[in-house]
């Protein structure tokens, strides 16, 4: 889909502003680390900006695309799935971002997991220190 290589290519130039064009005003991210999701399109462009911060050596190293049910409404969707590898404070994370596209082709939901647990709870502590220093935590 259109819609996830421009999502890649603004994670990977770090453009905030290529990613508020491709979220839906409603959207929600569904972290890992807590089990409610952060909603609305500021609240997810300020988690952004915390990870494309937090995250060292991200890289996307596949794609998988198809339909799933989301956790909105289980309604399918179009969805597809971006496999990264990355680093945060030294821990070694792999992981996959799964995007879920409303009917113009936007990001509606987006969930992250990522193993192992240790990177799980280095992530869940930088991200917290970045959302608290930028105020939105």
């Amino acid at each position: 889909m259109e819609t996830a290589a421009r999502f890649r290519a603004a994670v990977e130039k770090q453009d905030l502003a290529a990613l508020d064009d491709l979220f839906t005003d409603d959207i929600r991210f569904y972290s890992p680390v807590k089990f409610t999701p952060f909603e609305g399109k500021p609240m997810v462009l300020g988690l952004f900006g915390v990870l494309l911060r937090t995250f060292e050596d991200f890289r996307y190293v596949g794609h998988l695309d198809g339909t799933a049910e989301t956790g909105t409404d289980g309604q399918e969707a179009p969805s597809e799935i971006l496999i990264f590898r990355a680093t945060v404070d030294g821990k070694q994370i792999h992981g996959i971002d799964l995007l879920q596209f409303d009917e113009a082709g936007r990001v509606k939901e987006f969930t992250v997991m990522v193993r192992p647990q240790s990177a799980v709870q280095a992530l869940g502590q930088a991200v917290l220190a970045g959302l608290v220093a930028d105020g939105l935590a």
